[in-house]
């Protein structure tokens, strides 16, 4: 973990969440280097261990069982993630391009992307087809295959090992589902080539049933049939594409030193052309000794690369990678049966198939066994108190490190506030906010779009228009050269947020301290009424626009308890817009908020006092973050929980369970909750809900003063 009093001063930057930069994570969080940032770019929050991909389809193993979770990995070991595609990179300027974001510096770069099986120059591939690789896309429409019933066609495209092992996997799993299944591989060679273990595999297609086609081009997928050269059709109504070792398009285009499309690097894993730049894993060329396409490489490339990129950050002396000559193939034969082979010889057995799978779950433990990493200790002599403090539990990012009610009570008179001040110049009418966060996540721009999401709440709920914004930017302490290029994401990524909403910043204050804060202050205009606390009636429907949980996902996130999926969700909610949620309120809402740092109930209180009415909720209606109950159910709670819990102590009737725990879990960017007339509100949901909100009805409101959750 990076040591906030340590000036950062290098930039590092993995692309791609490879076996080998997964390994590197790992070793980094076990020993970080003193002030260098990491930075992971990848499309999703997880990396699929391909090894165990055929007996995920074949049902042996669950799919938790063969993803990498890269977000854990990446708060492990300290590191910004970026969830993004990258595109390019520019060697010359050393920047790396992700779609939508602003360009992404480094000093040291490493690139571990694998390959793909996409067949994107297919016609009809996209639409019909679905590529092996990556995991999710296919896990998910396997899946949905799977719960169909009635005869399975299926067509595998490529007859490699990996095309070959996912035809006897689709084979095993259509058998224990006892459904009738064709499958066919479909190669414009020979099926498996001169593998020496070619005929033990085509043994186990046998016994399947699995058909062949060889010699034949695939030209066109439809939602029914593989269409090959010479006329024939293939029926199929899951086709996959696995043929074979495709590098991706766009590495060939950044001018760098490739061979066949594929980064040529040396000895130490470095580019031939650029040294400032590694590489790893099957989208490499290893110049210096040549070798298949295969994961044993990344994996015992792993501690090489993580040794030269600490040796390049600190000026120690690199080492030489020397690649075995040939390695041990398992390949799985569908059941819990796996063929080996090695300098020609092979074996197929059971006995195959629980090493395969003891090597295999090896592998995964390292990288979901994490090491708990020591507290840092109280400085000596420090005074009584600074122990327990700092034995925690920290500010959590589910809180943004915001004050809890208690704090606030006195300052704010025990009177709710209105989310904006309402200004009158004129006779036009204004409102302004302002709303800091602590960063909860070490990426800066996704800090930045959540900040501003969750600044202009307010304005929203108001049921104003953005106008104009300032910012507050604190930035970690750093070198000079590199201040200029963290303030452009930064403010690349509010600017495009405000712009987004119909509002331009205008101005705003840098300074550098102890960690990322960022906050706004907004305004907005009023073409009406504003939307106050007050205004609320008996009988109102209540409206909430969006799920909680963003409090207990990001606490379990930094404690390595939340899954790199949920914390994923939370993001992706916390970084996308309501104001076209609040143009549909607004016409109707007697009372309007945002759902922020005091939490479901905390804010729906500060609406009944102000309104003298009570609320009826209704939990199992409640919309909750995926993860947001399991996470609840362990014990998770954000720091500010306890003081918001405390707070309502004696004005919330409920019963204590891990749902209700929920309506108390301090929110960031989090929904609008409105009060709107009742015979409004189901209509009010479902124009919410096809505007991409996942808004429901979540109860009344009362006569009485009581707020009843239940």
């Amino acid at each position: 973990m990076q040591d906030g009093s340590v000036p950062i001063v290098k930039e590092l930057v993995l692309v791609g969440g490879g076996h080998a930069h997964a390994l590197v994570l790992k070793r980094w969080g076990m020993r970080p280097v003193p002030g260098a940032r990491l930075t992971l770019i990848n499309p999703g929050p997880s990396a699929p261990y391909t090894g165990m991909l055929p007996g995920h389809i074949a049902g042996h193993y669950g799919r938790d069982a063969l993803e990498i979770d890269l977000v854990r990995l990446a708060r492990f070991a300290g590191a910004r993630l970026i969830l993004g595609a990258v595109d390019a990179i520019d060697p010359m300027a050393q920047r790396v391009s992700v779609p939508g974001r602003a360009p992404i510096a480094y000093d040291l770069l490493s690139i571990d992307i694998g390959i793909t099986s996409d067949m994107a120059d297919l016609p009809g591939f996209a639409a019909h087809g679905v590529a092996a690789k990556p995991l999710g896309p296919f896990a998910d429409r396997w899946a949905a295959f799977c719960t169909g019933d009635g005869p399975a066609r299926i067509a595998v495209i490529g007859g490699g090992i990996a095309g070959v092992e996912l035809a006897l996997a689709c084979a095993h799993r259509m058998r224990a589902l006892s459904r009738p299944a064709e499958i066919t591989v479909i190669d414009r060679g020979a099926i498996l080539g001169r593998w020496s273990g070619r005929k033990g595999a085509l043994a186990a297609m046998a016994a399947f049933g699995v058909g062949c086609v060889t010699g034949r081009e695939t030209i066109a997928i439809t939602a029914d049939a593989v269409h090959l050269e010479d006329g024939r059709q293939i029926v199929s109504d899951f086709t996959i594409g696995a043929a074979g070792a495709i590098p991706h398009g766009w590495l060939g285009r950044c001018g760098m030193a490739m061979e066949a499309g594929y980064m040529v690097v040396d000895d130490q894993l470095r580019s031939v052309s650029h040294p400032n730049i590694y590489g790893a894993g099957d989208c490499v060329h290893l110049s210096a000794s040549p070798r298949p396409k295969a994961g044993v490489f990344a994996v015992r490339a792993a501690p090489v690369l993580a040794w030269n990129l600490r040796a390049d950050l600190t000026g120690a002396q690199r080492r030489r990678f020397h690649p075995q000559r040939d390695f041990l193939k398992l390949m799985s034969l569908g059941g819990k049966e796996a063929l080996a082979e090695k300098a020609g010889w092979t074996w197929a057995s059971p006995a195959m198939w629980y090493w395969k799978d003891r090597i295999d779950r090896r592998f995964m433990d390292k990288l979901h066994d994490l090491p708990k990493m020591a507290q840092p200790a109280a400085p000596r002599g420090a005074a009584r108190g600074v122990v327990q403090e700092m034995a925690g539990p920290a500010p959590c990012g589910g809180c943004g490190a915001k004050l809890g009610a208690g704090a606030l009570t006195g300052i704010l008179g025990g009177k709710p506030g209105d989310d904006a001040a309402v200004l009158v110049t004129g006779g036009a009418g204004q409102v302004i906010s302002t709303d800091h966060l602590r960063a909860f996540a070490l990426d800066p721009v996704l800090v930045a779009r959540a900040a501003a999401i969750h600044a202009l709440g307010d304005i929203w709920a108001m049921g104003a228009t953005p106008q104009a914004a300032v910012a507050s930017v604190i930035l970690p302490r750093m070198a000079a050269r590199l201040q200029g290029a963290w303030l452009d994401e930064v403010m690349t990524a509010a600017r495009g947020t405000f712009e987004a909403a119909g509002a331009e910043i205008v101005g705003g204050h840098s300074t550098m301290g102890a960690e990322l804060t960022l906050g706004f202050t907004v305004t907005g205009l009023l073409s009406g009424r504003a939307i106050t606390l007050a205004g609320a009636k008996p009988d109102d429907a209540l409206i909430l626009t969006r799920a909680i949980g963003t409090g207990v996902v990001l606490a379990a996130e930094m404690q390595l308890r939340a899954k790199g999926a949920e914390v994923a969700a939370c993001w992706a909610q916390m970084t996308t817009p309501q104001g076209d949620a609040a143009a549909i309120l607004a016409p109707h809402a007697h009372a309007m908020t945002d759902v922020t740092g005091f939490g479901l109930a905390g804010h729906l209180g500060n609406i009944c006092a102000a309104s003298g009415v009570g609320a009826a909720v209704d939990l199992a209606r409640l919309p909750l973050l995926p993860g947001a109950l399991r996470l609840s159910e362990i014990g998770i709670r954000s720091t500010l929980w306890a003081q918001n819990r405390l707070a309502l102590a004696s004005l919330v009737a409920l019963e204590e369970t891990p749902l209700a725990a929920l309506i108390f879990d301090p929110q960031t960017a989090g929904g609008l909750l409105a009060a709107v007339p009742s015979d409004r509100g189901d209509d009010l949901v479902r124009q919410l809900r096809a505007a991409g909100h996942d808004a429901a009805l979540i109860g009344k409101v009362t006569a009485t003063s009581d707020m009843v959750f239940a």
